[in-house]
């Protein structure tokens, strides 16, 4: 019954049957109350997104998977500490992190969101030390910017590594099969000895027949203990074990034939029919439930069924034809050990014919080339001295059987070890690539991370997560018309697949693309109402209507369905600053640093604040910090340089604003901070050639005309700074960016210590 349960329960997990699961697992707990069947248990509230059921049903277990599964269930529910103290116990500082690489990362999260970054970067180190084809440690190491490079972690000593974690893995399953092949292949060889005239048939047939068939059953019994996961729950207890308690394991082959033949040449078969007679009869009822494996009938044949089916035909076949015994047996172990040709039978017939000729030339001469045996017998040689150089013969050529097959296996995993190597050696040179491109994403090495992207094959190159990589690096160099195509096609790639999409609207938000925008959000939600990429779309559209109150709600949708999503709480606190509520502003800034600390657009959102709030020395520290995570961003450039030339710090402020220009040439922001430091340092030329050469590129900037105004009106040339002026209101500014511009003009003619108000 507990097998029955735990295999329906697995099944419905296999086929995304939470609910049949979970009503079946809690009968299985009620019935065998286990600490093993609470974690299936706990899988199955898992796989329902039931966290809180498996919290407490794991709380206070200490088996390692139990402690893993509460721990997941801990983090579901944002309660990091007890997780921590799960996995890794106060009280136990040496003790092993469970289930080994995934128990290091889950770890490394938990360090992550409460601000031990390098705790955090020391457990992903380790989960990736273990399995380095773990990417998602990868990912958040880069996203600490805690990564020297992709070769470091997908080098060759971690191809070594994944290739000696196979061949340990495989090495175990080869043994099994091999012991399966060799049983086999002794009993085969064992069953010639019915062949010979001068040995008593029927004493040595039956009991040879019983060692054989006792390598089979014990073989196949292997192979189904040794069989993947989900067949193991059909294993039974073996009868075997307790009715052979005072029986000795079954034989090899060498005590196998010493078993059936003494070393003088006689028989015993009083004691043989004595020992194998409870041994027939319990090999049969191991076969019947050890060899199937299965609790139905219906289920397909398993291999050492096979096998032993044919150890029986060949038994069989061999006790009619010895010659013939050897080749079919190559035949047939071929099928499980990749289709060797027939130069391996040859090769070991003509070494058994070599033996058999080495050791007995004055006594015996033996050919089974044909099926045919010619005896040449001296005067001295009887029956028994016959009888024990058969044995002889046998038992070399058994043990020649079987250091040919181990060449054989050799052989065979010499080839799937180039195969293995290749493979490995291939993904990591893929995961090496994208490594990367992603490191130099997170970096905000957005032109290089673009280079290291166009090395890839054309198949991963048209991905949707590639294609959305790209377009982040585009919308970060403030590319957006190419990040807009990019982000397209990824859609037109994946369109199931959320990833990048906040960012996607973002563009369609600056590009003002109202239409895309609006049909974006509403294919988002349509696909997924409950990510929080979706909300992000449908929030950045409102905000584009200036409806900042409804993008807000979205936007806090969006922070209640994930709460680590950090860009969310950004957009959150954009909002409320364009609603002028800085308290909460800095709130949501401040939870989004919580989240991702290099998450620069907070550390920008801060200094915004504090400079609208004239909080120059705060503003300068949160600009410094987003431009020392994104040190290519010619915004934060610009913003640094303006809190240091409010500041007064104007030979900074210039230089920096330089840097911006030089990252930048098309943003016309820099150059119009230039014109503005220019004009305190008095520099009155040189700010008018920076705004000349910006109306090209703006011509619709309200400010740049009223700023030229203000120039002229410094250099007293009022006509031209009443001109000036004009044109800055024609343009329809703001109503209070009108007020100012009016105030201007009514004190144009005032001296300058009266009419400075601009």
């Amino acid at each position: 019954m507990e097998t029955l349960l735990m295999d329906r329960v697995q099944s419905s997990l296999r086929l995304f049957m939470p609910k049949n699961a979970i009503f079946l697992c809690e009968r299985l707990c009620a019935e065998f109350p286990t600490e093993s069947n609470l974690q299936l248990l706990a899988n199955c509230y898992l796989g329902n997104n039931q966290a809180y059921c498996a919290y407490h049903i794991l709380k206070g277990k200490q088996m390692p998977q139990s402690r893993y599964l509460f721990a997941i269930s801990c983090f579901q529910m944002n309660l990091l500490r007890e997780a921590e103290a799960a996995l890794s116990p106060a009280n136990e500082p040496n003790s092993e992190v469970p289930n080994g690489a995934a128990g290091h990362y889950l770890l490394g999260l938990i360090y992550r969101y409460t601000s031990r970054r390098s705790s955090a970067v020391d457990h992903f180190t380790q989960a990736l030390s273990i399995d380095p084809l773990l990417w998602a440690a990868y990912e958040e190491l880069c996203i600490l910017g805690a990564v020297g490079g992709a070769s470091d972690y997908f080098s060759d000593v971690a191809a070594s590594r994944i290739q000696q974690q196979y061949l340990s893995e495989s090495s175990s399953h080869k043994i099994s099969i091999g012991d399966e092949d060799r049983s086999i292949q002794s009993s085969r060889v064992l069953g010639l000895n019915d062949s010979s005239p001068k040995q008593p048939k029927n004493l040595h047939s039956n009991s040879i027949k019983e060692i054989s068939n006792t390598h089979v059953v014990m073989a196949a019994g292997q192979a189904a203990n040794s069989g993947s996961s989900n067949l193991s729950l059909y294993n039974t207890p073996s009868p075997v074990a307790s009715q052979l308690s005072g029986i000795a394991p079954p034989p090899l082959c060498r005590n196998g034939f010493f078993n059936a033949v003494s070393c003088d040449g006689s028989s015993k078969p009083a004691a043989n029919a004595a020992i194998l007679a409870p041994r027939r009869k319990a090999m049969e009822e191991g076969r019947l439930r050890k060899v199937s494996g299965r609790l139905f009938s219906d289920s397909g044949p398993r291999r050492s069924t096979r096998l032993s089916g044919e150890a029986t035909a060949g038994i069989n076949s061999n006790a009619s034809q010895a010659g013939g015994g050897t080749g079919t047996n190559h035949s047939s172990s071929s099928r499980f050990l990749g289709g060797f040709s027939s130069s391996s039978s040859k090769t070991s017939s003509a070494a058994f014919r070599t033996m058999t000729g080495r050791k007995g030339p004055s006594c015996i001469s033996e050919s089974f080339d044909e099926g045919r045996k010619t005896e040449v017998f001296g005067d001295s040689c009887g029956e028994d001295a016959s009888a024990t150089m058969s044995s002889v013969a046998i038992f070399v050529d058994c043990r020649y059987l079987e250091e040919d097959k181990i060449n054989l296996h050799a052989g065979g995993l010499s080839v799937h070890d180039s195969k293995l190597i290749n493979g490995i050696r291939e993904l990591l040179g893929l995961l090496r690539t994208l490594g990367e491109g992603y490191r130099f994403s997170c970096m905000h090495r957005s032109q290089e991370a673009l280079e290291v992207y166009q090395k890839l094959s054309q198949n991963q190159y048209n991905t949707g997560w590639v294609l959305s990589q790209i377009g982040k690096a585009h919308f970060e160099m403030v590319d957006y018309f190419e990040a807009a195509r990019f982000f397209d096609l990824a859609r037109r790639v994946s369109p199931y697949s959320l990833e990048g999409m906040d960012i996607y609207s973002t563009i369609l938000y600056h590009l003002k693309e109202e239409m895309k925008l609006s049909y974006l959000a509403q294919e988002l939600i349509s696909t997924d109402r409950l990510a929080p990429q979706a909300w992000c779309a449908m929030g950045n559209c409102y905000s584009l209507q200036k409806d900042h109150e409804t993008a807000l709600k979205n936007f806090q949708r969006a922070v209640h369905l994930d709460s680590r999503f950090a860009y969310a709480h950004t957009l959150s606190g954009h909002e409320y600053v364009a609603l002028e509520d800085f308290e909460n502003g800095i709130k949501c800034y401040q939870r989004a640093l919580q989240v991702d600390e290099r998450h620069y657009n907070s550390w920008y959102g801060l200094g915004v604040i504090y400079l609208r709030q004239e909080k120059f020395q705060f503003a300068e520290h949160h600009f410094r910090r987003a431009f020392f995570i994104n040190p290519r961003s010619s915004v934060l450039m610009c913003y640094l340089g303006m809190s240091l030339h409010s500041l007064r710090r104007n030979e900074e402020a210039l230089e920096m604003i330089e840097k911006a220009i030089l990252a930048d040439p098309k943003n016309p922001l820099p150059l119009y901070q230039k014109a503005n430091i220019l004009l305190s340092l008095e520099r009155y030329d040189e700010a008018l050639m920076n705004l000349d050469q910006l109306k090209e590129c703006a011509p619709q900037e309200t400010s740049v005309y009223a700023l030229m105004g203000k120039i002229y009106k410094k250099l007293n040339m009022h006509e031209k700074a009443m001109f000036y002026f004009g044109l800055a209101l024609d343009l329809k500014p703001p109503a209070t960016d009108v007020a100012i511009i009016k105030s201007a003009m009514e004190k144009l003619y005032l001296p300058d210590e009266m009419g400075d108000s601009l």
